[in-house]
């Protein structure tokens, strides 16, 4: 398991109960073991930082950005965070709500690509 700050442990339930139609309609395509057996979960604490979607198998979050990540200084934050998941050897997927909404097979289909290599290099 990886630590995280429990304080977040609220707010990433609160955020489960609340989540964003981007989010929900990911969540379908992606829970209940449905990538190649990979099991997700949702508004994950992780470290100092609260994750839409991780795979702990994989090592894989995957970040849903609405139009305030688009905002420089909101850019610089996830740059930065980022960085600091990627030191650790996680992989960090981004999608745009519009690829969600207008583009979920192609978003399914990297998704399932990066779960296809995670899984040919498992023992």
């Amino acid at each position: 398991m990886q630590p995280y700050s429990k304080s977040l442990k609220p707010l990433s339930q609160k955020l489960r109960t609340e989540q964003t139609d981007a989010e929900r309609k990911l969540w379908q395509q992606i829970n209940r073991d449905q990538l190649l057996g990979f099991r997700f979960n949702r508004q994950k604490p992780l470290l100092n930082y609260i994750v839409d979607f991780y795979c702990s198998k994989a090592k894989l979050i995957i970040e849903l950005d609405g139009s305030q990540h688009y905002n420089p200084d909101y850019q610089e934050k996830d740059r930065l965070r980022d960085a600091e998941l990627n030191s650790l050897g996680f992989t960090v997927m981004r999608f745009s709500n519009n690829e969600i909404y207008l583009e979920i097979e192609a978003v399914i289909e990297q998704i399932y690509l990066f779960l296809e290599k995670v899984r040919a290099n498992l023992p």
